[in-house]
């Protein structure tokens, strides 16, 4: 994993989910972001490597580090500049342009031309909670291309799993 850093030199890495990472690897990025350099395999010498980390959780780091799970001073090395990315479900009103983009997106690599998307299929998804946030979005959405019987996707075709989806005023 670490022979990313090296394909990286001189660019960004981007990590996803860094709060998953078990805490052996944790003490090796934190040696990597110290010393920048890794040691590649076959390698008798260390490779020197400058890279910009941009890294992403779902879960709060820091509580993690009071629990032990996360390493302290790896935190701090990668919490320099903090962006806190709302979820779907705190921004509802965003969800319409996200979805014309998602299917544009979608129809665009099938060749086809992208369906309409109806008022009633954009409500329930302004109303849905998005456990999965945007990937599951683009995962409804392609499912509802694909299953749509015509050139509109209705609410029958997203196929949203939720029992109940939560009611909002903004919606």
């Amino acid at each position: 994993k670490l022979g990313k850093f090296v394909e990286a030199d001189g660019g960004t890495l981007f990590l996803d989910e860094v709060g998953e990472l078990p805490l052996d690897m944790q003490v090796k990025l934190l040696r990597v972001l110290q010393e920048g350099e890794v040691d590649a395999v076959g390698s008798r010498r260390p490779t020197k490597i400058d890279v910009r980390i941009i890294s992403a959780t779902h879960r709060s780091l820091s509580e993690q580090v009071e629990a032990g799970e996360f390493r302290q001073d790896l935190f701090y090395r990668l919490n320099v500049i903090e962006m806190k990315m709302p979820s779907l479900r705190e921004i509802p009103e965003d969800i319409p342009l996200m979805v014309s983009q998602v299917v544009e997106r979608l129809a665009r690599q099938s060749g086809a031309e992208p369906p309409v998307v109806s008022e009633e299929a954009l409500l329930a998804l302004r109303r849905y909670d998005f456990p999965g946030n945007v990937r599951e979005l683009e995962n409804i959405l392609e499912r509802a291309l694909a299953l749509c019987s015509d050139a509109t996707v209705r609410e029958g075709d997203l196929y949203l799993t939720q029992a109940a989806p939560k009611e909002r005023a903004a919606a």
